[in-house]
């Protein structure tokens, strides 16, 4: 047997952990063979496990298409992710949720599922049907001429056929078309099973129903999207001269990576250098010539003798962040528009979490939406105090920030904790093992839930790549580079969630102005080194509600003019606070006809967790008894406890919570 993909397993001892980031045996297979190259062996390539899976052959073929052909297809972008679900839908559940959200038609209404049969889909059914999946696969495809289309139904239905014939096997699948970008689009679902199977592949015929839906790379990389190509290209006809020159001249000008840019880097020689004149075709040299003017403006190429060009190293990076970046300003301005508040592109702003000069931003939420489909990461649209209007890239966040809430940004920390340097220094004491039992040993003077909380964060690395390693006595095997690899898991979350959000305040900034709470206003107010605040777009706004609510404070007898300061009561943060929770409570009573009880520090708090109440002064939880209810600070992480009984004890303004019925447990401070 030879092959370019031979190679010889070499298994290791049983249960023995495999190294570290390198997961399962056929990704230490994958990567070993990687290394290696197959350069031991006088081949060029070693093995890459694209041919592992179902359409191997098929995505090989059409991967190798005549290049000159395809130049005339029409163009479909494919993009692809696969989502591991064990079982877990929670994930599933949300993203099917966002696809049928509102707006995403032709006339604005919500999405709607569609299978291979109905134009209606059952998406409970299909996640019910997924319950027991490995994974599942979400396919983004868009044809560059979508537009044409009356309904994408269609083509979506013979794309999906004509993948089922290239993979030998039924596939359970819905989708939903979004016309709300420049480009319309369908997102299609695939469960990650097999329904049934032919004879495909050089497979016999036989019934692999319930079979994890492995598919390989090479048709997710090329035989999906040139199927798409093909449909497209049947229905409108290939793309004219016309077409195809109209593309390209608008290239020369455009301040992102182009395919003009792609074949310079392919006719530069080592040295980056371009020599310009050389193509017979009148056309597309005077394309290059274009082009190269337009990257000497740029200051990513210059002409270092005549007819010959050096372009930049780093011409490729730099051209995808102009052209991010651009898209993010025609969002924001659409946003804008749509609105019906447009602003100059000079008060627009990125919001970078990785610039060291990045502060803490505070500002009116006035959109929010999806940066990019594919890896379901969210934008917020912000209007600054500062009066430039912000555009940040928020990741993977589930909370809602509602139109018109006043929130605070802030970049994540990507550092190690003090938590994570406490584990290394017992390890380091203790032979590289760390527990419960020893942390408590080596410091006398920690609590149980104090030693507990380092367990949680050693249980989050683990689970996050096999960071550290949990031996089979309960233990923890603790690597001399702890730290470094804390600060490394810091960095992976923050690339899923770069910034921290906060609440100021989920009502509209005139809501505050006169509410007996608590507000975001008065922190401001009260505060030793108060916000920078400027006096135009919603700083203006800002400043003006700042006035009003210090005339409202001494109207209330809660400050005093003192010749032209205004002089705050001692405890006006408290008395706020506790002015409108006690309102609030003595409202609900009469609406659930039960009697409030106000928490008071050092109190022990007991009860089911109803639901959350929204207040000025912040958001509180509703913990229920049998015949009374109290108001309590509310914490994100309670939400998994909805429903259940929970307990905490009140210190000061904050509480600890215990989620269940046990004696000890996650405590959530």
């Amino acid at each position: 047997m030879t092959g370019d993909d031979d190679f010889t397993p070499r298994l290791g001892r049983i249960r023995s952990a495999p190294p570290r980031q390198e997961g399962r045996y056929l990704g230490q297979v994958l990567k070993g063979t990687a290394k290696a190259g197959g350069r031991a062996l006088g081949r060029h390539s070693g093995f890459t496990g694209a041919r592992i899976g179902r359409g191997a052959g098929v995505g090989r073929v059409l991967g190798s298409r005549d290049k000159y052909a395809a130049f005339r297809a029409r163009r479909v972008i494919v993009k692809t992710r696969i989502i591991k679900l064990q079982g877990k839908l929670n994930s599933a559940k949300v993203h099917l949720r966002y696809l049928e959200r509102d707006g995403v038609t032709r006339e604005g209404r919500a999405g709607e599922l569609y299978d291979a049969e109905h134009d209606r889909a059952d998406g409970k059914a299909f996640l019910e049907r997924s319950a027991d999946d490995r994974h599942q696969f979400r396919f983004i495809v868009s044809p560059d001429d979508g537009a044409e289309y009356d309904d994408l139904k269609g083509f979506t239905r013979r794309l999906m056929a004509r993948m089922e014939a290239d993979l030998g096997t039924k596939l359970d699948w819905v989708a939903v078309d979004h016309h709300n970008t420049g480009h319309p689009h369908s997102h299609i679902l695939v469960r990650g099973k097999c329904l049934s199977l032919g004879p495909a592949e050089g497979r016999s015929p036989g019934n692999e129903t319930g079979r994890d839906l492995v598919i390989a790379r090479d048709y997710i990389r090329h035989g999906m999207r040139e199927r798409a190509s093909e449909i497209v290209t049947l229905d409108l006809g290939p793309r004219t001269d016309r077409d195809i020159e109209t593309a390209l001249r608008a290239e020369i000008e455009q301040e992102r990576f182009t395919s003009l840019d792609r074949r310079l880097q392919r006719e530069a020689d080592k040295h980056g250098v371009v020599r310009s004149g050389l193509d017979k075709d009148a056309f597309r040299q005077a394309l290059h010539a274009g082009r190269l003017q337009k990257l000497r403006r740029l200051g990513l190429a210059a002409e270092i003798a005549p007819g010959h060009w050096q372009i930049s190293d780093d011409l490729e990076p730099v051209l995808r962040r102009m052209g991010a970046r651009g898209d993010i300003i025609k969002t924001i301005h659409a946003e804008l528009t749509r609105q019906g508040r447009e602003r100059a592109p000079a008060d627009y702003a990125i919001y970078d979490p990785a610039d060291p000069s990045s502060a803490r931003l505070i500002g009116r939420v006035t959109a929010r939406g999806l940066a990019d489909e594919e890896h379901d990461r969210h934008y917020l649209v912000v209007d600054g105090i500062d009066g430039r209007t912000h555009y940040v890239d928020i990741g993977h966040h589930d909370d809602a920030f509602p139109d018109g809430s006043v929130v605070a940004i802030t970049p994540k920390p990507v550092g190690a904790r003090a938590v994570d340097r406490t584990v290394a220094k017992i390890a380091a004491a203790h032979g590289g093992r760390y527990s419960i039992d020893i942390h408590l040993r080596h410091d006398s003077g920690a609590s149980r839930g104090f030693a507990e909380a380092h367990v949680r964060r050693l249980e989050a690395m683990r689970r996050q790549g096999g960071l550290v390693e949990r031996v089979p006595d309960g233990s923890w095997a603790i690597a001399p580079d702890h730290v470094e690899r804390a600060a490394e898991f810091e960095r992976q979350r923050a690339r899923l969630a770069p910034v921290a959000i906060e609440t100021l305040s989920a009502l509209p900034l005139e809501r505050p102005v006169a509410s007996d709470g608590a507000t975001w206003l008065d922190r401001e107010l009260v505060a030793r080194e108060p916000a920078a605040v400027c006096d135009s777009g919603f700083g203006r706004e800002v400043r003006q509600a700042l006035i009003r609510r210090q005339q409202w404070l001494v109207e209330q007898d809660l400050a005093r003019r003192e010749a032209d300061q205004i002089v705050y009561r001692a405890n006006l943060l408290s008395v706020l606070r506790r002015r409108e929770v006690n309102r609030a409570g003595n409202a609900l009573a009469r609406e659930l006809g039960l009697e409030y009880c106000e928490a008071r520090s050092g109190e022990q708090i007991e009860g089911l967790y109803r639901r959350p109440i929204d207040l000025a002064s912040g958001r509180y939880a509703l913990i229920e008894k049998s015949r009374e209810f109290t108001l309590v600070p509310w914490r994100p992480a309670l939400e998994r406890g909805l429903g259940q009984e929970v307990s905490g004890l009140m210190r000061g303004e904050g509480i600890s919570w215990t989620i269940g019925r046990q004696r000890r447990g996650p405590e959530i401070s």
